[in-house]
């Protein structure tokens, strides 16, 4: 995956607590285990006026001009500025996957659903944790100034805002490490590739009747 360090990026501003993995990326859209073709299906239920369904085109499909994402002053967004307990409902891995592909890099919310936020980390999106009032004025600021953008540096760990003032933000060190460096769990397990071979290596020797050799 592709690591985090530093990121800086035009936020849109989701005003809705309790958004779902449902309402991330609907259940018609899961039929495929690939991590890619889902971006264009993000927020489906809010951004179009239709139902849409796998392996429709999208460019054909009647627009909600009131969602947020279809304003054209949030076009190109790639910080995601959200309630309280985003995430919530089925563990779909899908969710991280439509909204990383869509183009965001990062949300920021009071709270996250615990499986959604795991997996945003496993796919490089990270998700921010700050506190209500944090929130609250960002939601202020955000809609009060067209290209409202916020720079985010994951080793330091803060957000700072076009007026130049910084919010700190806790990580877990194992998930910063993780980022930082790109690595998804295949990626963590690759760090020891050369200790697998040998293993393999020597156990293929040892027992070589498991292998079908004589």
């Amino acid at each position: 995956m592709n690591p985090f360090t530093k990121h800086s990026g035009l936020v849109c501003p989701l005003d809705r607590a309790n958004v779902d993995t449902d309402q991330i990326i609907p259940k018609q859209f899961l039929k495929s285990i690939k991590r890619s073709g889902f971006g264009q299906n993000v927020f489906d239920p809010w951004r179009y006026l239709d139902e849409g369904q796998p392996g429709q085109a999208c460019s054909t499909r009647p627009i909600n001009p009131d969602f947020v994402l279809n304003q054209p002053r949030y076009r190109g967004a790639s910080v995601l500025l959200a309630r309280e307990n985003f995430g919530c409902g089925s563990s779909r891995e899908h969710a991280p996957w439509a909204l990383a592909e869509y183009g965001f890099r990062a949300i920021l919310a009071p709270s996250f659903a615990d499986i959604f936020y795991n997996n945003s980390c496993k796919n490089g999106l990270l998700p921010i944790v700050l506190d209500k009032a944090a929130i609250d004025t960002l939601f202020s600021q955000c809609v009060a100034s067209e290209g409202y953008a916020l720079r985010i540096d994951l080793a330091a760990q803060t957000v700072t805002r076009p007026d130049g003032v910084t919010h700190t933000f806790n990580v877990d060190a194992f998930r910063k490490h993780c980022l930082l460096n790109g690595l998804d769990d295949i990626g963590l397990t690759l760090q020891h590739a050369d200790a697998i071979r040998a293993f393999e290596a020597h156990h293929r020797a040892a027992q070589p009747w498991v292998f079908g050799a004589a």
